[in-house]
């Protein structure tokens, strides 16, 4: 059986949504993250060296990344579920959110959650120096790269309301942090497609199921 290393309020949550979404029974192995420092806990490391989730085990395989375990996933598993067919212009846009998502589309919302926590982190005597420092980092360079990619996922789910195709598929599961995450941050959730993609996602009964055995989630 597959087995899930999973971490509470974190990115894996898409693969045991997408094994939901496929009815592949899996088990799940809860980590819960450092309270002060939200860190994944060392023990982690035992199952992959960087000590990262999520982490799929399957009679012996060990596949981390995201994008990594969906792919092993569906070709192991799919039977031809959530992946377009090969050749077509939708399994080549398929391939592209798989690699954008957890590269260009998480790169910005990433600095700015760092810009948004060094406050917090600093000194109390240079905190109004580094919030000031932090606040001209976003606004000069964080928020305009981030307004691109939100306007370039709502111009994207325009035609059919999901990314890759006129159905939905693993690309829409590995695209839901970076909306869900800009929504909660960034104001991604102004934007009609962009709601309205994640309204229907969050209604989807795997999603659900997902939700209620995965445990604490909070994308932002």
């Amino acid at each position: 059986m597959i087995k899930i290393h999973h971490l509470e309020h974190s990115r894996s949550q898409r693969i045991l949504w997408l094994l939901e979404e496929l009815s592949i029974p899996y088990e799940i192995v809860h980590y819960s993250r450092d309270p002060e420092t939200m860190l994944a806990p060392d023990s982690l490391r035992e199952v992959h060296p960087l000590g990262k989730s999520p982490v799929l085990e399957e009679d012996g395989i060990i596949v981390a990344e995201t994008g990594a375990i969906i792919e092993y996933v569906i070709e192991q598993h799919g039977g031809g579920h959530l992946k377009p067919p090969p050749g077509s212009a939708e399994a080549r846009a398929w391939t592209y959110w798989m690699h954008y998502a957890e590269g260009s589309a998480m790169t910005p919302l990433l600095m700015k959650l760092v810009f948004q926590r060094l406050p917090q982190n600093a000194n109390p005597l240079m905190r109004p120096l580094v919030k000031g420092i932090a606040s001209k980092a976003e606004e000069g360079f964080v928020d305009p790269r981030l307004k691109e990619h939100i306007h370039f996922w709502d111009s994207s789910l325009a035609q059919t309301g999901w990314f890759a195709g006129s159905t939905f598929s693993a690309a829409d599961i590995i695209m839901s942090f970076p909306l869900e995450a800009a929504a909660d941050r960034a104001g991604a959730d102004k934007y009609a497609n962009i709601t309205a993609f994640l309204e229907r996602i969050h209604a989807r009964p795997a999603y659900q199921a997902a939700l209620k055995k995965g445990g604490p989630y909070a994308y932002a």
